[in-house]
C-alpha cells in the first residue's frame, strides 16, 4: 500500500470516529493501514501533528460555495456544511474544543477565508467580520458538542439532575426559572444551529 499524508489522516479520522480519540495511537493506526508504525512518521511528525491533521481534514471536507453567490447564500451553505462535518467527526471536534488540535492546512484556511469573505461582503469591517466569525465557530462547536455528549459516561449520582432541579427550584425563590423549567427540560426545545444561523443572517441583513 502506498501511503500518503491524506491516507494516514483519513484512516486516523475513521479510527477516532469509531473508537474515540483515546484509542488512537500510532501503533493501532499502523495496524489499521497494514504498515509498520515507523513508516507513519514519513507523513506525520508526531501525535500533535496527527491531531492537527484530523482537524484540518474536517475543515477541508466542507464544500465551498460559488463565490459569485450572494453573501447570505454563501454563509448559509458554509454554516450548514460545517455543521454537518462537525457532527460527523465528534472526536476531532472535542480535540479542537480542548485545544489539543488546530486545523493547520491550506484547505482548512480556505474555509475560514470563505466565511470571512461572506461576512465582509455583508458590509462588516474587518473587526466585525472577525468577531462574527468567532461567534459562528462558537455556535458550530456548541452544537456539535451538545449533540455528541455521551450521557452514559456521566458519573452516577444518588439524585438525577432533573429531579434535583424540580426539588430545588421554587416559584417563590426563583420565579422565572420555575416558569421556564419545563421548557428547559424538554429535549425538543434545544436550539438548532440552522435556526441560530438564520437569526444571525437576518440580523446582518438588517
Amino acid at each position: 500500500m502506498t501511503l500518503s499524508r491524506a491516507k494516514v489522516l483519513d484512516a486516523a479520522l475513521a479510527l477516532a470516529d469509531a473508537e474515540g480519540l483515546p484509542s488512537l495511537s500510532m501503533r493501532k493506526l499502523a495496524a489499521e493501514l497494514g504498515v509498520e508504525a515507523m513508516s507513519l512518521y514519513n507523513h506525520v511528525a508526531n501525535k500533535g501533528d496527527l491531531l492537527d491533521g484530523l482537524a484540518a481534514r474536517v475543515f477541508e471536507s466542507v464544500e465551498l460555495p460559488d463565490p459569485a453567490l450572494p453573501w447570505e447564500e454563501r454563509l448559509r451553505a458554509l454554516g450548514t456544511g460545517a455543521a454537518a462535518a462537525f457532527a460527523a467527526h465528534p472526536a476531532a471536534i472535542r480535540a479542537m474544543a480542548a485545544g489539543e488540535a488546530n486545523p493547520r492546512s491550506p484547505g482548512a484556511l480556505r474555509l475560514i477565508d470563505a466565511f470571512l469573505s461572506a461576512l465582509l461582503d455583508a458590509g462588516l469591517d474587518e473587526r466585525g467580520a472577525a468577531k462574527t466569525y468567532r461567534t459562528l465557530i462558537g455556535l458550530l462547536f456548541g452544537s456539535a458538542l451538545r449533540d455528541t455528549v455521551d450521557v452514559a459516561k456521566s458519573p452516577k449520582r444518588t439524585e438525577q439532575v432533573d429531579d434535583w432541579f424540580r426539588r430545588v427550584v421554587t416559584e417563590d425563590e426563583l420565579p422565572s426559572l420555575y416558569r421556564a423549567l419545563p421548557a428547559l427540560m424538554d429535549a425538543s426545545c434545544a436550539p438548532e444551529f440552522a435556526d441560530e444561523l438564520g437569526l444571525l443572517i437576518e440580523n446582518l441583513k438588517r
